[in-house]
């Protein structure tokens, strides 16, 4: 899962000192390094010898989650899944994801598709993407405990959530460890114990505000960041809209949930994202940036 989600919140939570595993004054530990096509940190407070037995698991979490959803590695589920078009009893984990996909299908009326992938590979090898974009439709897909079926021509990409659920993921299992003060980052935000400050900004804006996170995650997508073909690298499932806002950041209780509302709202007008909160208890707040850097939030 090459997930270069382009995302532009930084932290702004305390002085750190540099390093894969560092402390950072005042009790803080924090590790850098790199999962999921992104640049990662975790920010525990506990000194070093208490946090390391729940990063070393942490980083466990990620491998994990790395074997089933890894676009580009061909050993991974997704990419079995991809070549073959069946995958055959699939790790909880991965029927765990394909259940919260459906839940934002549906809540956002399909503009949340992971069989987007046929459509976004056309446009990056300079295809037409016409042909690709009558295989997209996750209404197609099916799965069960015992497999999980393609149509025929399908493919699945998981970069609208996978970052969310990975951070998820790896916040769960430090919260398990002990650790009841936290921020990951694994290009979405969840954080506990707060308060943390993060920074929003735009591509073409810059910094526009900043957001607090005490229990809960924080996602961002801005869709020019990466051009793909020519064009915004959120594309509509739908295949009817460019990407109505240029910065969409979504606070929700987990980081799955706004990772993939994050993707999904850049593409609906005000009062569709109006209807998506009703049918999402979960999502708590959420910002528009519209392309002249005027900010709403909903």
């Amino acid at each position: 899962m090459n997930l270069h989600r382009r995302r532009f919140l930084s932290i702004s939570a305390a002085a750190m000192a540099a390093g894969p595993v560092a402390a950072a004054g005042a009790g803080f530990t924090r590790w850098r390094g790199e999962a999921l096509g992104a640049e990662c940190e975790i920010t525990l407070h506990a000194p070093p010898g208490k946090a390391q037995p729940a990063l070393d698991a942490a980083r466990a979490a990620l491998r994990a989650v790395e074997a089933q959803f890894n676009l580009y590695d061909p050993t991974s589920a997704l990419a079995r899944l991809n070549a073959t078009g069946r995958l055959e009893a699939p790790e909880p984990m991965f029927l765990a994801l394909m259940e919260l996909s459906r839940q934002m299908y549906e809540a956002t009326e399909g503009r949340f598709d992971p069989s987007i992938q046929p459509l976004w590979s056309a446009l990056a090898r300079g295809l037409d993407p016409e042909t690709a974009q009558a295989q997209v439709g996750w209404s197609r897909v099916r799965w069960d405990a015992g497999a999980v079926r393609l149509a025929p021509g399908q493919a699945l990409s998981f970069n609208g959530v996978g970052q969310g659920f990975a951070t998820d993921r790896v916040a769960e299992t430090l919260a398990a460890h002990g650790m009841g003060r936290l921020l990951v980052n694994i290009g979405e935000f969840r954080g506990a114990g707060g308060p943390w400050r993060v920074g929003l900004s735009d591509p073409a804006h810059g910094l526009v505000g900043t957001r607090q996170i005490t229990d809960g995650a924080i996602a961002t997508s801005s869709p020019r960041a990466l051009s793909l073909g020519g064009t915004a690298h959120i594309l509509d499932p739908l295949g009817r809209r460019v990407p109505r806002w240029s910065t969409v950041s979504v606070e929700a209780e987990t980081a799955a949930v706004a990772d993939a509302l994050s993707t999904a709202l850049c593409l609906m007008r005000r009062e569709e994202i109006g209807a998506v909160r009703a049918r999402v208890p979960a999502l708590r707040r959420v910002t528009l940036i519209d392309h002249a850097g005027d900010l709403v939030t909903l």
